[in-house]
C-alpha cells in the first residue's frame, strides 16, 4: 500500500493520536482550486470545493466505503465565498452526494449560481443553506461553527470551528480569501472581531506571499491616472475581469473618481461582468452603508443619464467607437470582437498576478499593461493577522508554491509558530500542546560575490537562482533598480512596461506602514510595550497594529 493510501485510511478511521488533521484536495497551486477536509475528533468538515474535477474526492470515498453503503465525504460543507476557485466544484459535489449539507453566508448562497452560467437555470438547484453572521451554530455534538465577514468579496467569510471534549476545546480558523483593507464595495476584515480567540490552528491564504503594497487608495489613484492618460491620448481602454469582485470594484472607481465624474465618456459592460453587477444590485442591503447611500442618489451601476455613462452591452452589439470609451468584459472573452481595424488603438489593462492571458495576435492593435488593485492582503497584512491570533499551527494555502515558501521562510514566523504549506493529497497532522519539530525552511537565500571595479560594481549570483519561476519576470529586460532599505540593498527587476512608462507613479518604501518606518523600531527590535512584537527582532517590512510613523526621518534618508 502506498504512503498516500495509508495516510488516507488513517484519516478516515480516526486512528491518529491527534484530534486535529487537515487533508487538502486542492490548495490553489496551478489553479487547482481550494478544497480542504478537516477532522476534529470524530467530525469531518469540508472547507470549500473549488475543484474543477471532483473525481479524486469522489473516488477516494467510494473506494473506502463499505459495500452497500453510501457514505458522505464529510459531515457537512462550509463555503467561504463564491469565487470559482473556492466554489466551482460544489454543484458536481451536490449531484454526487445529494444528502451532503452545504452551508455559506446568505450573500454567498445567492451568488453561487453565477459559477454555472453556461447551464440552464433548472439544472442548477438551490442546494446551499444560509448561515447567520457572527452567530455560533452547533452542527454536531461538541462541534460549533461561526462565520465572520472577511472582506475580499460580498458574502466572503472566515470560518471558526470549535470542537469541545471533556479535556479541552480545540479551535481552528480558516480565513478563506481575506482582505484587511476596505474596498469600494466591501468592508475589510475587522481584527477586533478575532482578537482574544485562543486559537490552535490557523489556515490562511498567501496569495501575495511577502509582497508589500501601497495603500488601497494609492493603488486606485495610480490606476485611474493611467486610464485618464489613455483617454486623453484618444485611446480606448479594455478591462478583462472575472465575473464577481474586481469588475464591480472597477465600475465604482470609474464612477466616483475625480478624473471621471462628469466626464463625457461611455463605459460599456459586457457578458458575465454585467450579470455580476445585476447580482450585486439584488444584494444592495448587504453592501456597506456608504454604497447604499450612493444608491439612494443615483443608480449603482446602470446609468445613461449621469456622466460617465454606464451601459450594458447587448449580445452582438458593437459600441460606438468614434470616441474613446472604456469596456469591461469577462476574462475569457475574445478580445478581437472589440479590437478590430478601424476602431483605433487600445490599452488593455489586466490585473497583476492573474491567469488572464492575452494572445499575441492582438499586439498590433493594443498595448497590454498590468495594474494593481489588490483584493487580498499583502505580506504585512498576512503576518499582522497571524501575530494577532497567535495560533500554534499555521497552514498556508492559496498561492504559488514560491510565494508560500517565502512566507514559511520568514524568521518572525518560524520562531513562534509551527508552519505548514502542504501539497494536495498530503495529510497534515496538527498535534496540540505536544513537542513539534519544525521542518527545515526551504532554501531561498543565494550567496554571491560583490566586486568593485573603478566606477562599476558587479554582483555575481549562482545560476541556481534562475530555477525559480520568478526569475523570468525579474530578468525580463536585463535592467534592475537598486535602493537602500535600512542597512540592506534591495534589487528589483525593471519590466518592459516600466521602461515604456517612465513617468508612471511608483510608491516608495518610505510610504509604507511597516517596522522600518515605525518610531518604536530601533536596531531592528520593537520597543513598544503594547505591540505583540515587543522586544522581538523584527524585519523592516514587518507590521503590527501598534504602528506609529516616525515623522523625524525615514530609513531611506
Amino acid at each position: 500500500m502506498s504512503d498516500r493510501l495509508s495516510v488516507s485510511f488513517r484519516f478516515d478511521a480516526g486512528e491518529t493520536a491527534s484530534e486535529l488533521e487537515c487533508l487538502p484536495f486542492g490548495v490553489h497551486h496551478d489553479d487547482e482550486g481550494v478544497c480542504l477536509l478537516i477532522r476534529m475528533g470524530p467530525h469531518r468538515i469540508l472547507l470549500d470545493c473549488g475543484l474543477a474535477d471532483i473525481s479524486t474526492l469522489v473516488n477516494r470515498f467510494q473506494k473506502s466505503a463499505p459495500r452497500g453503503s453510501s457514505p458522505l465525504p464529510a459531515d457537512f460543507v462550509l463555503v467561504s465565498h463564491a469565487h470559482p476557485d473556492h466554489a466551482r466544484g460544489l454543484l458536481a459535489l451536490h449531484k454526487a452526494f445529494p444528502l451532503l449539507p452545504i452551508y455559506a453566508s446568505e450573500v454567498t448562497s445567492k451568488l453561487l449560481s453565477l459559477n454555472w452560467q453556461e447551464q440552464a437555470p433548472q439544472e442548477v438547484p438551490s442546494f446551499c443553506q444560509a448561515l447567520p453572521l457572527r452567530s455560533p451554530v452547533e452542527f454536531k455534538d461538541g462541534l460549533v461553527a461561526e462565520i465572520i465577514p472577511a472582506g475580499h468579496l460580498p458574502g466572503a467569510v472566515a470560518i471558526l470551528l470549535t470542537y469541545t471534549t471533556k479535556e479541552r476545546s480545540y479551535r481552528l480558523l480558516y480565513t478563506g480569501d481575506f482582505f484587511l483593507s476596505n474596498s469600494r464595495l466591501v468592508e475589510g476584515l475587522r481584527l477586533e472581531e478575532l482578537r482574544g480567540i485562543e486559537l490552535d490552528v490557523l489556515i490562511i491564504e498567501g496569495s501575495y506571499g511577502t509582497s508589500r503594497h501601497p495603500h488601497r487608495r494609492t493603488q486606485e489613484n495610480q490606476l485611474a491616472e493611467r486610464i485618464n492618460r489613455a483617454i486623453a491620448e484618444r485611446c480606448s481602454v479594455l478591462l478583462p475581469t472575472p465575473t464577481l469582485g474586481l469588475g464591480q470594484e472597477l465600475l465604482m472607481l470609474l464612477r466616483s473618481h475625480h478624473h471621471f465624474t462628469g466626464r463625457d465618456l461611455d463605459i460599456w459592460v459586457d457578458r458575465s461582468v454585467a450579470v455580476g453587477c445585476d447580482a450585486y444590485l439584488e444584494l444592495l442591503s448587504h453592501l456597506p452603508p456608504s454604497v447604499q447611500n450612493f444608491a439612494r442618489h443615483q443608480p449603482l451601476f446602470w446609468d445613461e443619464r449621469i456622466r460617465p455613462r454606464v451601459r450594458r452591452m447587448q449580445p452582438q452589439q458593437i459600441p460606438d467607437l468614434s470616441s474613446p470609451c472604456i469596456i469591461l468584459t469577462d476574462s475569457t472573452a475574445d478580445l478581437s470582437e472589440y479590437c478590430q481595424k478601424g476602431t483605433g488603438y487600445w490599452l488593455t489593462l489586466v490585473p497583476e498576478k492573474t491567469n488572464i492571458k492575452i494572445h499575441d495576435q492582438y499586439s498590433r492593435l493594443m498595448t497590454v499593461e498590468t495594474y494593481l488593485l489588490a483584493q487580498h492582503s499583502d505580506g504585512p497584512g498576512t503576518t499582522q493577522l497571524i501575530h494577532n491570533l497567535r495560533p500554534q499551527h499555521v497552514i498556508f494555502v492559496h498561492g504559488s508554491p514560491t510565494y508560500l515558501a517565502d512566507l514559511t521562510s520568514l524568521e518572525e514566523l518560524q520562531n513562534r509558530y509551527h508552519l505548514h504549506s502542504p501539497a494536495a493529497g498530503t495529510l497534515v497532522e496538527l498535534p496540540i500542546g505536544e513537542t513539534f519539530l519544525q521542518p527545515a525552511a526551504p532554501e531561498t537565500n543565494y550567496e554571491g560575490e560583490l566586486t568593485e571595479l573603478g566606477t562599476v560594481v558587479t554582483i555575481t549570483l549562482p545560476d541556481a537562482i534562475t530555477a525559480d519561476p520568478r526569475w523570468r519576470h525579474f530578468a525580463d529586460t536585463g535592467l534592475i533598480e537598486a535602493r537602500w532599505q535600512g542597512e540592506d540593498l534591495v534589487l528589483r527587476g525593471l519590466s518592459q512596461r516600466e521602461l515604456l512608462n517612465q513617468n508612471s507613479d511608483r510608491f516608495t518604501w518610505s510610504d509604507l506602514e511597516c517596522c522600518g518606518t515605525c518610531r518604536h523600531q530601533r536596531g531592528q527590535r520593537c520597543w513598544n510595550p503594547v505591540s505583540p512584537l515587543y522586544n522581538f527582532k523584527v524585519t523592516l517590512e514587518g507590521y503590527c497594529p501598534a504602528f506609529e510613523r516616525n515623522i523625524e526621518k525615514s530609513p531611506e534618508s
